[in-house]
């Protein structure tokens, strides 16, 4: 009986997260509204705004990513760029001197290896704005981006807006491109719901987010923590509003090796899990719109590995019991083959499009728990290494 009962409640919550969350999450955001006390583009109150991110060699992207910066409708003496780089080897330093002259870009040298954290940290204390855009050097703007992510600062209870992250206009599908495309727009979405609903996005994409200055509070440096889930939560934590606004679209060069992806998912999963842990009150207490947000995206998504290893265990226990049990083992085994199935005929050129989705989610959520273990037994190395860059065009 108790084996049958912890399969059941393993399906459910696996189910829970990945479908009827983002089903009710859907269903009742058609029934709400986008904040819409917001500033206008020609408003002369638009706030100052100062955009940051760290940098370890980027030369190969980081001339784009101070122009497109610039190349706003946003006004641009109302723009500071700071950019921190962080023990950097190649020729990033150099490009950013030349257009130092050209914008207001203030530039920190960091000789000693620091980290994203410590490099964040030091860039918000020397930012001039009460607006601040958090950002990584391969993650691209258009004209609009840095409008929409400020705009809505009008409204004095939100305190974060979120960016909505596509793969470059010209990059093709190739290796997991298309499945990586189909979670950003799920995410993006499932952030823009919770927005509306709750005022309350569970965690912003890293590489494209605004906050209010104020309301910023340091990056422990002691571990590897997430720092853009980190200041998603304390912000949340604050009683301000965090939102996505999916009109602020930023561009990123995704990542086509699913190997490349599984290390930057280990590494993010190492990051987040410390702070789920750290926040379990917010599960709980008391139970609203945020707890219920943060239980359904973040708690159920980041044991599904486990609930995964539960339902399979519990299944060989109980197979013999009925014919939908022996079905549902069957149906396990079969998924859990498919990568390497997957694997094999990628070896030989062979894409098959629905075994690469089943691929992909499994390998993501086998990061997910390997991220989890090491969490658990290290602190982790807070140095970064950025996922392998393409020029974009």
């Amino acid at each position: 009986m108790i084996p049958e009962i912890t399969f059941i409640i393993a399906v459910i919550g696996i189910l829970h997260t990945y479908l009827l969350y983002p089903w009710i999450t859907n269903y009742k955001a058609k029934n709400h509204s986008q904040n819409n006390i917001v500033y206008d583009i020609n408003d002369e109150n638009l706030p100052y705004v100062s955009i940051i991110f760290a940098a370890h060699n980027e030369e190969k992207v980081i001339e784009q990513k101070i122009i497109s910066t610039f190349n706003s409708n946003y006004p641009n003496y109302k723009i500071e760029l700071i950019i921190g780089t962080d023990n950097c080897s190649d020729n990033t330093e150099n490009i950013i001197a030349k257009y130092k002259s050209k914008y207001k870009i203030n530039h920190l040298t960091f000789i000693k290896r620091q980290g994203k954290a410590s490099i964040i940290n030091q860039l918000v204390e020397t930012a001039q704005n009460s607006i601040i855009i958090l950002s990584d050097a391969n993650v691209f703007f258009d004209e609009q981006t840095i409008y929409q992510l400020v705009k809505h600062y009008k409204n004095l209870n939100i305190g974060l807006v979120g960016g909505n992250i596509l793969n470059n206009k010209n990059k093709t599908s190739k290796g997991i491109i298309s499945q990586e495309k189909y979670y950003l727009y799920k995410e993006n979405l499932l952030k823009y719901q919770e927005g509306i609903i709750w005022g309350s996005m569970i965690g912003s994409f890293g590489g494209c987010y605004s906050i209010r200055k104020e309301l910023f509070i340091e990056i422990p440096t002691n571990k590897l923590l997430a720092d853009d889930f980190f200041i998603t939560i304390n912000i949340l934590k604050q009683n301000f509003k965090a939102i996505n606004e999916l009109n602020a679209i930023a561009f990123e060069d995704l990542n086509e090796s699913i190997w490349e992806e599984f290390r930057r998912k280990k590494r993010i999963s190492a990051g987040t899990f410390p702070i789920i842990i750290q926040n379990f009150k917010m599960w709980i207490l008391p139970f609203n719109g945020l707890s219920f947000a943060f239980c359904s995206h973040k708690v159920l998504r980041y044991i599904t590995p486990i609930l995964v290893i539960i339902a399979f265990i519990s299944n060989i226990i109980i197979f013999e019991q009925n014919i939908v049990y022996k079905l549902t083992l069957l149906s396990q085994i079969i998924l859990y083959t498919i990568p390497v199935i997957d694997a094999i005929l990628s070896y030989l050129k062979i894409n098959i499009k629905p075994m690469r989705f089943i691929s992909h989610f499994i390998l993501m959520n086998m990061a997910l728990l390997i991220g989890i273990i090491k969490s658990i037994i290290s602190k982790g190395n807070p140095n970064w290494k950025p996922s392998n860059r393409n020029i974009c065009i």
